[in-house]
């Protein structure tokens, strides 16, 4: 560590230093998904970004690790999923390593271009997906939106410091 005069202490660039200042940033929670070879994928994304409206773009990014890449790598279609603070256990399940994340208690069902829509959220969209630029361990996945519903009721499920919280007035 270095302290400089007006600045503080400060660390030098790191994998570390990433994820301790991002643990203060609070950010949407969101569970993308995809129909694979095998069955339905999906995992927890807090990267979620809106690209544009015109016309209606969004991204997310996905570790090329994650048990999900192979089949969000070759879908033509996915499902974005924002889920509301009623939902914790259901990003906790999505989030997990190893989880049955499609088994009870998750709700679901085959939704349009044959992407698993999951049931209770505040908001879904199927997208297109039009890109996949490579970042470090990570790829961005650009999605064009073709269809949602956005009607679900609640207040929106938030990350922040490692936990899954809400909103405070």
């Amino acid at each position: 560590m270095t302290a400089t005069p007006g600045l503080g202490t400060f660390q030098l660039a790191s994998p570390d230093l990433l994820r301790s200042a991002f643990r203060r940033h609070a950010a949407g929670v969101a569970v993308i998904t995809a129909r694979g070879d095998a069955g339905p994928v999906g995992f927890t994304a807090t990267s979620l970004t809106s690209v544009s409206a015109e016309p209606p773009l969004l991204s997310f990014g996905i570790s090329t690790g994650a048990s999900s890449w192979p089949a969000i790598a070759e879908s033509d279609h996915v499902g974005v999923h924002i889920l509301g603070e009623h939902q914790r256990e259901l990003a906790a399940t999505f989030a997990r390593s190893g989880a049955d994340r499609f088994g009870p208690p998750t709700a679901w069902r085959d939704g349009p271009e044959g992407v698993p829509v999951l049931d209770e959220v505040l908001a879904w969209l199927v997208c297109r997906v039009v890109g996949r630029v490579p970042a470090g361990d990570h790829r961005i996945v650009l999605g064009e939106v073709v269809l949602g519903d956005p009607t679900g009721t609640g207040r929106p499920l938030l990350y922040h410091q490692g936990r899954f919280g809400g909103l405070r007035d």
